[in-house]
């Protein structure tokens, strides 16, 4: 069977599959040509991140396709539920990138909290004729310990966001719609581990108590924080959104900077990718990364690995059924 890695795969992942009897093509095919494309090579499984979109088009015309495979967490590019009334198999990765996001947040607030995005804009321009000035200008930072961390959607990757949080002396608040309590375990050196409870909060609760506010939910058909949610939180609050793009409104969003009742802002992900709006970028309050909560090199493998152990799996089984 050929397996099609889209937007790339691991190379431990292609062993993987390769050690299994596939033949795996890492090839970027573009949007207009991929449904031909699996059809002429009868491509059985298409691996994806968040470029490459999935829909009713391609399941419908694309007779040899029995898996669908996510490389990542949200499958909003992917139309799953059509997929899978089809025959199909749609699987992604939702705990191998967990880490890697939450660490991603934490290195946007610490940044954000002492304005390190800006000082290293601004240091190669003007750190050698304005350094007292520079040295005024970004004076004043705040410590993340003791202060509270608001975390809108509690599944893994909240979770370990939590668990950094914790670990750093701050105050937790949760909120997830599926989740009453749930328990973090801390673990330390040479098998030493905590378990600590954390009851999870409605959003109009949260936003009320948190310092800091972090987004970690599926794409969503309107916002969960806008206007009406930002005019409820602390004055200065600091707002990241690493989950998707439209979950922050944007515009409200820019006017609640400009007002100063949101200190900075952290983006990964945007409304408009991969084109974002100018004045998000241009703004010297909002810390940004290109969509990168995923990539690091950790990640990828184990992602690499999940997905190839996912389709054998998979496919083994129906080979069986046959």
């Amino acid at each position: 069977m050929k397996v099609l890695a889209n937007d790339g795969i691991s190379q431990s992942g292609v062993e993987t599959l390769k050690n299994a009897g596939f033949e795996v093509i890492v090839k970027k095919v573009a949007q207009e040509q991929l449904k031909d494309y699996l059809n002429e090579n009868a491509i059985s499984v298409l691996l994806v991140r968040s470029a490459t979109k999935v829909r009713k088009d391609i399941i419908d015309n694309c007779i040899h396709l029995k898996v669908i495979g996510r490389g990542g967490v949200g499958m909003d590019n992917i139309d799953v539920e059509y997929a899978r009334s089809k025959g199909v198999s749609v699987i992604n990765t939702p705990a191998a990138s967990s880490s890697s996001v939450a660490e991603l947040v934490f290195a946007h607030l610490f940044g954000g909290v002492r304005k390190l995005y800006d000082s290293n804009r601004n240091m190669p321009l003007e750190g050698d004729s304005k350094f007292k000035d520079l040295k005024k200008a970004y004076a004043g930072g705040v410590e993340l310990r003791g202060k509270t961390l608001g975390i809108v959607g509690f599944g893994r990757i909240g979770r370990e966001v939590a668990k950094i949080a914790l670990g750093i002396g701050m105050k937790v608040i949760a909120s997830d719609k599926n989740v009453g309590e749930s328990e973090i375990t801390l673990k330390f050196y040479d098998d030493q581990s905590i378990k600590i409870p954390v009851k999870t909060e409605p959003v109009e609760t949260l936003i009320t108590k948190s310092d800091f506010i972090t987004l970690h939910v599926p794409a969503q058909a309107k916002p969960v924080i806008g206007a009406r949610e930002i005019a409820k939180m602390k004055d200065g609050v600091g707002i990241i959104n690493a989950a998707r793009g439209g979950v922050l409104d944007e515009e409200a969003l820019l006017a609640a900077i400009e007002s100063g009742k949101v200190s900075f802002a952290a983006l990964d992900t945007y409304e408009n990718e991969p084109t974002p709006a100018i004045k998000l970028l241009m703004n010297e309050s909002i810390s940004l990364s290109p969509h990168i909560g995923a990539a690091t090199n950790e990640a990828q493998e184990r992602i690499g690995i999940e997905l190839a152990e996912q389709i054998i799996s998979i496919l083994k089984k129906e080979k069986k059924s046959m």
